[in-house]
């Protein structure tokens, strides 16, 4: 019995591995061989999300690589189909849309993304993003639909809900509005 007993300890014990000690990898400051964990980056931010400087900051930084690199690359032209706005910074979910999709660029151009990173990027991101933003009905439908003819225009959004509009029924007199099962209108 005693025998079977140090058998089981020893069984627990080559079972449990090396106690980690430092490592001789240490001083090359690797991660995974002893060396310091690598910071965490920044978690990112939706740009609508951001205020003041700090929203500028991010809105020069995505300027320049719509206005110097995703336009004159990707941009085509500008037609009643494909429509643009040189003011696109004026449009709230066109800077939403741009600001993701440069977001993935970031990530996908990464040498850890590999080298089918890009190619996930166009066919995940870029197509699908830049069919939302320059579609004939999408967010800049009001605005340039050809080069000789510069327009901006911003159309109105949706009025609220009637959730969010309801009022309470005794300050207008009104029996039964907003009463849960009812039609308010």
């Amino acid at each position: 019995m005693e025998q079977s007993a140090q058998h089981a300890q020893q069984l627990d014990h080559l079972a449990a591995g090396p106690t980690p000690g430092p490592s001789p990898f240490a001083a090359f400051g690797m991660p995974g061989l002893g060396g310091p964990a690598p910071a965490a980056p920044p978690e990112p931010r939706p740009i609508l999300e951001l205020e003041g400087e700090e929203y500028e900051d991010e809105l020069d930084a995505l300027s320049d690589w719509v206005d110097d690199f995703l336009m004159p690359v990707y941009g085509a032209e500008v037609t009643t189909a494909s429509p643009w706005c040189l003011r696109w910074q004026e449009h709230d979910d066109v800077v939403a849309w741009l600001h993701a999709l440069w977001l993935a660029y970031q990530q996908h151009k990464d040498p850890e993304a590999g080298l089918s990173g890009l190619f996930v990027w166009h066919r995940d991101f870029l197509t699908h993003a830049i069919a939302a933003i320059r579609a004939p009905g999408g967010p800049l439908s009001a605005c340039m639909t050809s080069p000789e003819r510069p327009a901006h225009r911003l159309l109105p959004g949706p009025p609220p809900s009637a959730r969010t509009e309801k009022t309470d029924p005794a300050e207008t007199g009104t029996p039964g509005l907003g009463e849960p099962g009812e039609p308010t209108s």
